[in-house]
């Protein structure tokens, strides 16, 4: 038996090698390829959507913007045109979700720094609070990097709409003030040609929690997108 084997050891080693690559490629073939979804103000919850959009089921796009950094430079689509970029809604004064989700985009930061393909954008809610020279501090305070992260205010109107109507992603307050916003905890991943690829929850680093992403994904899901857009 032992001799039989020697006679045939290259047969069964080639069959070995050959049985691994077949295995390998049937690997391939069958697991599921990742995609990210493309999403449209029908995809989202209602009570996200401005109510002239939330039927638009397709060619979602975020619209054109102006805004002012924490440099006092004025911020426009242009500045993330190409980009892959993470947006948020914030205000500095804010004391519950908004430190977690800040020091979770510190976090982000650290890790897209060196992708040039990538930038960040956080967006006031509170535009009258957040000055120039508020969010220039609060910029210095939290290590934000000016040419991966723009913390922007601008007009309250124009950021409600465009939290409301590009980015999904902010409740109406139930106050009597027409444009005043209940920002939530979502990040919200934003492709190179303008559209919105996933929602995340920005105050859980790490935790698998069911029917939600965390940002440790956001950011698989970023360096994916980095390699894989369409």
């Amino acid at each position: 038996m032992l001799s039989f084997f020697k006679k045939y050891k290259f047969f069964f080693l080639f069959m070995g090698v050959l049985s691994a690559v077949i295995l390998y490629l049937f690997y391939g073939a069958l697991k599921p390829k990742k995609s990210l979804k493309i999403y449209s103000p029908a995809d989202v919850n209602p009570e996200l959507v401005d109510t002239t959009v939330q039927y638009v089921a397709r060619n979602h796009k975020i619209a054109d913007f102006a805004f002012t950094n924490q440099n006092g430079k004025t911020i426009t689509q242009k500045d993330y045109e190409g980009k892959i970029y993470v947006a948020d809604f914030f205000f500095t004064t804010c004391p519950t979700i908004c430190p977690i989700m800040t020091d979770n985009m510190v976090w982000l930061q650290d890790k897209i720094k060196d992708n040039t393909k990538v930038m960040l954008l956080s967006h006031s809610v509170t535009p009258d609070i957040d000055s120039v020279p508020v969010l220039k501090a609060y910029a210095e305070k939290k290590g934000v990097i000016d040419s991966k992260w723009n913390l922007v205010t601008g007009n309250k109107k124009d950021i409600y709409y465009i939290a409301r109507k590009s980015y999904l992603a902010v409740k109406t307050s139930t106050s009597n003030e027409l444009y005043d916003m209940v920002h939530t905890e979502n990040f919200i991943l934003v492709d190179s040609k303008g559209r919105i690829r996933g929602f995340y929850n920005g105050t859980n680093l790490d935790k698998e929690v069911e029917g939600e992403k965390n940002v440790t994904q956001l950011l698989e899901d970023i360096n994916w997108l980095s390699n894989h857009e369409n």
